[in-house]
């Protein structure tokens, strides 16, 4: 009579063969996904600096990447959902929508980018901390021309967010960068305040200092 184990081998080797395929599809969906966030960083740190060609040629690359990536783990029904190929998607939108924002041009949509809601959401939210970023270093440099533009940005991200209200494990934590988001708005406001407020003083003591008969005069 048969052992009724007696295909076990064969079953376990089967196994052994899915999970080596398995196996490379992640280490090279893993190797891109790097390479996205490499590129991400690039093209937010080139719209920073106003090299707008070369942020959006990072940025096409990383788009390029995701693709890849996706498409290498596409076949395993667990894969598409790792936290790895969440993280790297975030990235990516948060640079494209970085770039779009910076140089005034339409946000993005997920369809666009290849990337789910999820990371989609989230990487908005980690744009708000790059708009703040590229405000303050304007304003270091006395330039106040774009300050509401921003505000605005951040305000129309932040609403979006908050009406996001579904369970953690649907939004990947989205609920938590909502409320990094909330507070990092109410920093740059604080700042842009003290900011406005001091201009105003210095204003004025310049003019005094242009113009002291005005003072002698009223007195």
């Amino acid at each position: 009579m048969e052992r009724s184990t007696s295909n076990l081998e064969t079953i376990a080797q089967k196994i052994r063969t899915n999970f080596v395929a398995k196996d490379v599809a992640r280490e090279k969906a893993l190797r891109l996904c790097r390479e996205v966030i490499r590129n991400s960083a690039m093209a937010i740190r080139c719209a920073h600096r106003h090299e707008f060609e070369e942020s959006e040629t990072c940025v096409t690359a990383a788009h390029r990447l995701v693709a890849e990536a996706r498409e290498a783990v596409a076949q395993y029904n667990d894969l598409p959902h790792a936290g790895f190929l969440h993280d790297a998607q975030k990235e990516c939108v948060e640079a494209w929508t970085t770039l779009a924002l910076v140089t005034g041009k339409q946000v993005p949509d997920p369809d666009e980018l290849g990337v789910n809601d999820a990371a989609y959401l989230n990487g908005l939210g980690e744009v708000v901390g790059e708009l703040r970023r590229h405000l303050l270093d304007a304003i270091r440099k006395g330039d106040f021309s774009r300050y509401e533009e921003f505000l605005g940005y951040m305000d129309d991200i932040y609403n979006v967010l908050a009406t996001m209200d579904f369970p953690d494990a649907l939004t990947y934590n989205l609920r938590r960068n909502t409320d990094v988001v909330r507070g990092i708005m109410e920093r740059t406001r604080s700042d842009l305040t003290l900011t406005v407020r001091q201009m105003e003083l210095e204003q004025r003591l310049q003019t005094f200092m242009d113009n002291p008969g005005i003072v002698n005069a009223s007195s």
